[in-house]
């Protein structure tokens, strides 16, 4: 491999434990659960991402091929966090856990409690 790729492999290695790194400290440190969730559904699988791209183009350049199963991992990845931070903090709304008092349209939040599904009338 020449030194371009491997820069590149470098980069993307370091930019992804570092978004990874940025994601857990969120985890930790932000106040309540609304705002922890973001750590991990955004920083974190961005850090994930760019480690597995890196994986992928390692894989590409050393092998010759590209991995099928990197490519399914990451857009697996890619999918489900953002859905499993939905419904996470659609668990911690409706469990009524209480968010941090700068919160805005704080009144928005009994309105989505409430909220019924549709009626679908069969006319």
């Amino acid at each position: 491999m020449n030194f371009a790729i491997e820069l590149i492999l470098s980069l993307l290695l370091l930019l992804g434990g570092s978004l990874i790194l940025i994601g857990s400290l969120g985890l930790i440190r932000l106040p309540d659960v609304y705002t922890r969730l973001h750590a991990p559904t955004k920083a974190t699988t961005l850090g994930m991402g760019a480690i597995l791209i890196a994986s992928m183009l390692f894989t590409l350049f050393d092998q010759g091929s590209l991995s099928v199963q990197q490519l399914l991992i990451t857009l697996f990845l890619f999918i489900s966090a953002p859905l499993t931070g939905h419904l996470l903090a659609k668990t911690a709304m409706h469990q009524r856990l209480k968010q941090i008092d700068k919160t805005k349209n704080a009144d928005l939040i009994e309105v989505a409690r409430d909220r019924k599904a549709p009626n679908h009338s069969s006319d």
